[in-house]
């Protein structure tokens, strides 16, 4: 296995590739720009390869849209606003149930706010974002490697629940380079010949829609969306957890935030090696990995979240706990990037804070 140093972007773009992506439709926005440019490159260079900047984001969406509902492994990316903008573009596949991958290299808002990294679109990829009742799955790299592996892995997904997938970057994780092992070419891709639209030959007509005229039909397809949903919340979950065994308080982070957290934890460890800190990294972030953080909590009382927000995975959090257990945060939502001293520092107080409250 040959590693090869890139750029995050560089390796979502080559990983998109060997997973049989061949449509790429975007537009220009920071952070992300480097994933569209070497795509416009290298899309020439591969079989069937079509890389198309659009006139806006809107466009770029509903052209994804085309491509999935014509049976294409088809992928676009963005920054924040961009994702914004492509909303109504993913809530109108997910109705629709075609599948497509979305990438977004978060910087920091809301609004414009600034061209450098953040981790404040948790709401908007865990929730939908959109209109209506549905739900994307949502991956959340911390790493090049993992940047390329869940992008790859995203049109699986995609595939298999015919459904957007979002792989959650930001600008951090966009522009580091890292040694990165390329996943190897998909030689067979799934058959999608029952669902899409390429020409009535020897069979009758076939409309993808997501409008229904009649009440009960709009509940029916509802209520199916809402049984797939269901599958991917048992079947599609994941996390990576560290020195859960013997914790005393755990730290809940993914993505970049994730990175820096295990930093500061090897960091406080090297300190002081009686204390006692795990980790659960969500890398899923839909569905959430709750029932690890639920059964955790029968041994453990507190939960230390941290994020480059001002705190909205901790939802999801108290979501798990159900009531049970203790929440702490701590966050920098303004594209500042705290080194994992600062963190270990946090932490520390907290930490020994919660162990002279116990003893008393």
């Amino acid at each position: 296995m040959n590693k090869q140093l890139m750029y995050g972007t560089h390796a979502v773009a080559e990983a998109a590739i060997q997973a049989g992506c061949r449509y790429f439709f975007g537009y220009p926005i920071t952070p992300q720009n480097e994933l569209p440019e070497y795509m416009s490159m290298r899309m020439p260079q591969v079989e069937g390869g079509v890389f198309l900047q659009a006139e806006s984001e809107v466009a770029a969406i509903n052209m994804v849209l085309g491509a999935a509902a014509a049976g294409a492994r088809v992928m676009t990316s963005s920054s924040s606003p961009g994702i914004s903008l492509k909303q109504e573009g993913i809530s109108y596949m997910a109705g629709q149930e075609l599948p497509a991958v979305i990438v977004n290299i978060v910087r920091g808002g809301p609004g414009l706010g600034h061209i450098s990294f953040s981790q404040g679109d948790y709401f908007q990829s865990t929730r939908g974002g959109g209109h209506g009742d549905y739900r994307t799955i949502v991956l959340a790299p911390d790493s090049v490697q993992e940047m390329a592996d869940m992008t790859y892995e995203a049109f699986d997904l995609a595939d298999k629940y015919r459904n957007p997938v979002i792989v959650l970057g930001d600008g951090i994780l966009g522009q580091i380079m890292e040694p990165v092992v390329m996943p190897k070419p998909r030689k067979k891709l799934p058959d999608k010949s029952d669902y899409i639209v390429n020409g009535r030959i020897g069979r009758p007509s076939r409309v993808i829609k997501s409008f229904f005229v009649a009440n009960k039909d709009l509940e029916d397809h509802n209520w199916k969306l809402f049984r797939k949903f269901q599958m991917i919340e048992k079947n599609e979950v994941r996390f990576e957890t560290e020195n859960l065994e013997d914790a005393k308080m755990v730290v809940i982070a993914y993505g970049t935030g994730a990175r820096i957290a295990k930093g500061a934890i090897k960091r406080l460890k090297k300190e002081d090696e009686n204390i006692r800190i795990g980790l659960i990294r969500p890398t899923t972030l839909w569905p959430f990995p709750s029932k690890i953080i639920k059964d955790t909590s029968r041994s453990i009382s507190d939960f230390f979240v941290f994020e480059l927000s001002t705190g909205q995975m901790i939802d999801d959090v108290k979501l798990a706990l159900e009531g049970s257990g203790h929440v702490h945060f701590y966050g920098r939502p303004g594209s500042v990037v705290p080194a994992p001293s600062e963190l270990a520092r946090v932490m520390a107080r907290q930490y020994y804070q919660l162990q002279k409250a116990k003893r008393k």
